[in-house]
């Protein structure tokens, strides 16, 4: 069957999908996007967590066919997501992350500017909160734990100790004990309500 849903604000269509294939296997192995990430396959772990009009899932859990005509945000597209999401939204739908450019993303080094942590290029506000706090360990739990941390900070842009915790406990990391995680995203509220405090002035 062809499955037709929106990656990361563009219209995409996968074709000869078969019932049980999942849409973590579509994004993968058929529009190349290996930002989530395939661990348990059993929704447990939370690696290949995506956003589904705009709901974190175990995309692993999550039958293909079931996109039909839904939005689906992976980690490749929050760069953009974000930077829409700030800008008022995308109305014309002409934005959004394309195939051809999500493929080709990678986070690259940006030259500190007067001895602070330089902003990366392309980068999400919650994807370098996570570069500046050391949260990126082995990276495979990385993807998942960026596309929960941004949902929450989109829904809840000053979230308690609580709310982190709670949000992100669907996302198993097992190089670390979590407080650079946590460290990450209460950095990234941070900058937000900077950011915000800012405009209003």
């Amino acid at each position: 069957m062809r499955v037709t849903f929106t990656v990361n604000g563009r219209r995409q269509e996968a074709d000869d999908v078969w019932e049980g294939e999942s849409l973590l296997y579509v994004l993968r192995e058929r529009m190349g996007l290996p930002g989530s990430k395939n661990a348990c396959e059993q929704g447990e772990c939370g690696s290949c967590t995506v956003r589904l009009d705009g709901v974190p899932v175990c995309s692993c859990l999550v039958a293909a066919g079931q996109v039909e005509g839904r939005e689906v945000v992976t980690v490749e597209g929050l760069a953009d997501f974000a930077r829409q999401r700030a800008e008022g939204g995308c109305a014309d739908g002409t934005c959004g992350t394309g195939l051809d450019e999500a493929k080709g993303w990678q986070a690259r080094p940006a030259a500190p500017q007067s001895g602070d942590s330089a902003p990366h290029e392309g980068l999400s506000p919650i994807q370098q909160a996570f570069i500046d706090a050391g949260a990126v360990q082995c990276g495979f739990c990385t993807p998942g734990l960026l596309v929960a941390a941004d949902e929450l900070l989109e829904r809840n842009d000053s979230p308690s100790d609580a709310d982190i915790r709670e949000a992100l406990s669907g996302n198993l990391c097992r190089c670390t004990g979590y407080e650079k995680i946590l460290d990450a995203v209460r950095l990234a509220a941070a900058r937000g309500e900077n950011r915000t405090a800012g405009q209003g002035a």
